[in-house]
């Protein structure tokens, strides 16, 4: 590939990050073009310079490695590093993009170079794959708003509404309209703890005072906040299943 490469360097260690410089040294048709060494850092830096290439660690603070990925949206040009290895690491075995385990070598972190040049602009299944694996059940939601990352802890959110393309999600007396449709959002959220009560609503079964009946033949959820939400005839049987 004769064209210039941007590469993104995520790395909570300031001594892998210099390493993974290093490494780069010889590859000329790479362009550093940022540092992070947390989990929001990365997503803002994503998002703002949108770099062809990112070295990525997993376990950072604020936003570990696959909620960083999930919260930009991220699926290709990905090379992990990382001190851990129950990730999935065969998953990456017959893929480009790859797992480099820390300690790695010049010749082990230039094979996956070679590896991610090849897949860059293609869509990485095992990436994905690996994404919706580790976050399928999220201790926490990313939300961009005007410019900045908002980290919503899942204990913290009493409802979440479907708004056009987006979702409203309420949590401690605040509200954030993220770019999600409300099923998309609903498969990441835990079951056990979340209920759909409507086509438009979730809740989260910890934030509900009461059921209360609005009419003869419907229902509504009475949250602790003071807020009540319709709930269609699906929803009261789902709900009433849970509690």
């Amino acid at each position: 590939m004769n064209t210039s490469l941007r590469a993104l360097i995520i790395d909570d260690e300031e001594l892998a990050r210099r390493l993974t410089k290093e490494y780069l040294r010889p590859h000329t048709d790479i362009q550093i073009i940022g540092e992070c060494e947390n989990g929001i850092e990365a997503v803002d830096a994503i998002t703002a310079h949108q770099p062809d290439l990112i070295f990525l660690d997993i376990q950072m603070p604020k936003l570990n490695g696959f909620e960083v990925l999930a919260a930009t949206g991220r699926k290709d040009g990905v090379i992990f590093t990382t001190a851990y290895d129950q990730y999935a690491v065969k998953a990456f075995d017959q893929h480009a993009i790859d797992y480099l385990l820390k300690p790695y070598s010049q010749q082990r972190f230039d094979d996956a170079l070679n590896k991610a040049r090849k897949l860059l602009g293609q869509t990485n299944n095992a990436v994905q794959a690996l994404i919706t694996q580790t976050n399928a059940m999220p201790e926490r939601l990313t939300v961009r708003d005007r410019g900045q990352t908002h980290v919503i802890p899942i204990e913290q959110i009493d409802y979440i509404e479907a708004q056009d393309d987006y979702v409203q999600i309420h949590f401690a007396g605040k509200s954030l309209l993220k770019t999600q449709s409300l099923s998309d959002l609903e498969k990441q959220l835990n079951p056990a703890f979340f209920v759909r009560i409507h086509r438009s609503t979730i809740i989260r079964l910890q934030a509900l005072k009461c059921l209360e009946r609005a009419n003869k033949d419907s229902y509504q959820a009475v949250m602790h906040n003071g807020v009540a939400l319709p709930i269609s005839r699906s929803g009261y049987d789902r709900i009433k299943g849970m509690l």
